[in-house]
């Protein structure tokens, strides 16, 4: 199978996150031309932004995808919605976030997407987790990490896994074994 490697990053305060996560990315690798899932960590951060008020739970996921930048957005959006996420406040607490963080090395700068993400530079909470499913990626991305300090991370949890999946379905998704309890 071909395409292009991309990384989503998933976000969540409100609700059974890692839940929100699993089915997330259980969606995702349900998509035709989304294939060879790697899910990162689940990483635990304090809010950003100012608006915020309940810790967030970040990870992301690379994958390889024959969707165009455009489509992966849109299943995006497809997916929070269908798990609960409402129309809020830039950077409030929410029930799930999904943004495009990379599509291989494009470049894209339009009303509706902006690869790579804009802030990511910025966003250990979105940096590590791309690190560790995609620990080779191209561009800055490591050195932009490696400078952040002191990084703050609250806690590190097992990778997503997503439900009804049997073993050897993760395995050819690229999932981890790892579970994760609510």
């Amino acid at each position: 199978m071909s395409g292009q490697l991309a990384a989503v990053a998933l976000g969540s305060s409100l609700g059974p996150s890692r839940r929100a996560f699993r089915l997330a990315v259980a969606m995702l690798a349900a998509t035709a031309g989304i294939h060879d899932l790697r899910p990162s960590r689940i990483y635990l951060t304090a809010p950003a932004g100012g608006v915020a008020r309940r810790p967030f739970l970040n990870a992301c996921v690379r994958m390889r995808t024959t969707l165009s930048p455009g489509e992966l957005l849109a299943r995006c959006r497809q997916i929070e919605l269908r798990l609960g996420r409402r129309p809020t406040r830039r950077w409030a607490d929410r029930a799930l976030d999904l943004d495009v963080l990379l599509y291989g090395e494009e470049r894209i700068d339009s009303s509706a997407l902006v690869l790579p993400h804009p802030r990511m530079h910025d966003r250990p909470f979105q940096l590590l987790p791309l690190l560790d499913c995609w620990p080779d990626v191209p561009g800055p991305w490591r050195s932009l990490a490696d400078a952040m300090s002191p990084l703050p991370i609250v806690g590190v949890l097992p990778r997503v896994r997503a439900p009804g999946l049997s073993d050897d379905e993760h395995r050819l998704c690229g999932m981890p074994d790892d579970p994760i309890a609510d």
